[in-house]
């Protein structure tokens, strides 16, 4: 049976909780909070820039093991990255993992410039079954070990959909005390939950709902750049810009079916210092040249996100 007892993070979950409260409590007011390794930016970048690019290894990872994605990354000039679990990557980094295993993931980048931000997990929180809600809660808490044993700061989970005779009340009820259950867990590690706007039941409007009945602090919003939200965005960032995590996902940049400028001025003048992380499925000749080219876009939009006057 998966041990659910987290080794000790180096900070008291006092320690933690007060940090999370206080951060959360000036992100307007502090330029930037720090997280992690600071990445390099081309020079076209403002100096004092801290919304870093990352990369997520869904899908264009799935192949390449943790050497060839620090290979990879270092050349593209992308500085983090996040693991996606359960889908049997080529990267390895699992549930499974021995502790000794574990220790070496987290060498493996520390020895490199390229920042493990965490783990993606497919766990979802909507299961009307209660052995499958127990199971994913349980694994979640794992994979918040997990990410801290190979030197990641935090976990995305789903909210995912509604369900057919089950009132949609009870399962956005169902899903904030699963955040809780989770996120007082993650306290212990040292750990974000990133709670992503992802599926039916993760419209922004109703990530809004459920954040509601979500009193843990080290549960936090991921953003997941979705054309469904763009009539709205700007209403709903400004709801949840104080409970956003340190992580977002981008799509394919080239894409105008989500107001990609709008969010990254938004982020900047709110001093977000998080890993904004490429996430793309789509077919390319070569994926380094094309992450090269996602990449030139995103510190395009910083620059300009810098010099914007967002009203």
């Amino acid at each position: 049976m998966m041990s659910t007892r987290c080794p000790a993070s180096g900070i008291s979950r006092r320690e933690f909780l007060s940090s999370v409260t206080k951060a959360a409590a000036a992100v307007g007011a502090l330029p930037f909070i720090r997280i992690g390794r600071c990445s390099e930016v081309t020079p076209a970048v403002p100096k004092e820039a801290r919304l870093r690019f990352g990369f997520t290894t869904y899908q264009w990872g799935h192949d390449w093991d943790i050497a060839t994605l620090i290979k990879n990354l270092s050349v593209a000039k992308i500085y983090g990255v996040e693991l996606r679990t359960s889908s049997n990557y080529s990267h390895g980094v699992e549930l499974s993992l021995s502790a000794a295993q574990r220790g070496e993931v987290k060498k493996q980048f520390a020895d490199s410039p390229i920042t493990m931000v965490g783990i993606a997990s497919g766990e979802r929180l909507d299961w009307p079954e209660p052995g499958q809600l127990r199971e994913a809660i349980e694994n979640s808490k794992g994979y918040l070990k997990l990410s801290q044993e190979v030197g990641g700061s935090g976990v995305r989970v789903f909210p995912n959909q509604f369900h057919t005779n089950v009132p949609r009340e009870k399962t956005i009820a169902q899903i904030a005390g699963a955040l809780n259950e989770i996120g007082a867990f993650a306290a212990q590690c040292g750990q974000e939950v990133r709670f992503e706007s992802h599926g039916a039941a993760g419209e922004l409007g109703t990530i809004y709902e459920i954040m509601q009945g979500v009193e843990q602090p080290s549960v936090r919003v991921k953003l997941n750049s979705d054309a469904r939200d763009t009539a709205e965005f700007r209403k709903w960032f400004s709801l949840l810009k104080d409970r956003l995590g340190h992580t977002l996902h981008l799509h394919n940049l080239k894409e105008t079916d989500f107001p990609y400028q709008l969010q990254t001025d938004l982020l900047w003048q709110i001093g977000w210092d998080g890993w904004a992380l490429l996430e793309v499925s789509h077919e390319v000749p070569d994926r380094v040249q094309a992450l090269i080219e996602q990449r030139e876009i995103w510190d395009a939009m910083v620059v300009k996100a810098a010099q914007a006057k967002v009203p």
